[in-house]
């Protein structure tokens, strides 16, 4: 096992590190395009599927300075994309925490397609409750906070 104190500096330091575990981490913070999906696997865990905008500024090559969107596909899986589901909606703002995952599937044409989505580990709603609609006209009760995300156990949420 590699040894990461002394020698070297900081930088150093923390390519190794990086290099070694290989981290595979993602933070957007944006708005919903569209209204959230949820689905269930043939399992029975339920996947809400989103789509995420975040805008980036770019200059031409003439200069000139021009906002220009990002578009992330992402997936929460269990009660937390449950709860994403229910509170919010196409606009709202959000902070994402999660890692890349890449797929590959044929399609019936037989031909090979790639994509790379986002798995989110957390969900923050941005929003104040008072901007946020609940799903169906539900009546039950808001989150305790603003953070749903998936805790130690698999299925606990964190608030």
């Amino acid at each position: 096992m590699r040894s990461f104190a002394g020698g070297g500096s900081a930088i150093d330091q923390m390519e190794a590190v990086v290099s070694y575990f290989n981290i595979n981490r993602v933070v957007l913070v944006g708005r919903l395009t569209r209204d959230p999906e949820l689905r269930a696997l043939a399992s029975g865990t339920s996947v809400c599927s989103l789509r995420v905008a975040c805008s980036g500024i770019r200059r031409s090559p003439e200069g000139e300075i021009a906002e220009r969107p990002n578009y992330f596909d992402v997936s929460v899986y269990g009660a937390p994309g449950e709860n994403v589901h229910r509170y919010i909606r196409k606009g709202s703002r959000i902070a994402v925490d999660g890692r890349l995952e890449w797929r590959e599937w044929e399609t019936a044409e037989q031909e090979r397609r790639q994509a790379v989505s986002i798995v989110a580990d957390t969900v923050q709603f941005l929003d104040s409750p008072g901007e946020r609609r609940e799903h169906d006209g539900d009546d039950g009760d808001r989150p305790d906070g603003e953070l749903v995300g998936v805790g130690e156990e698999q299925g606990d949420l964190v608030f």
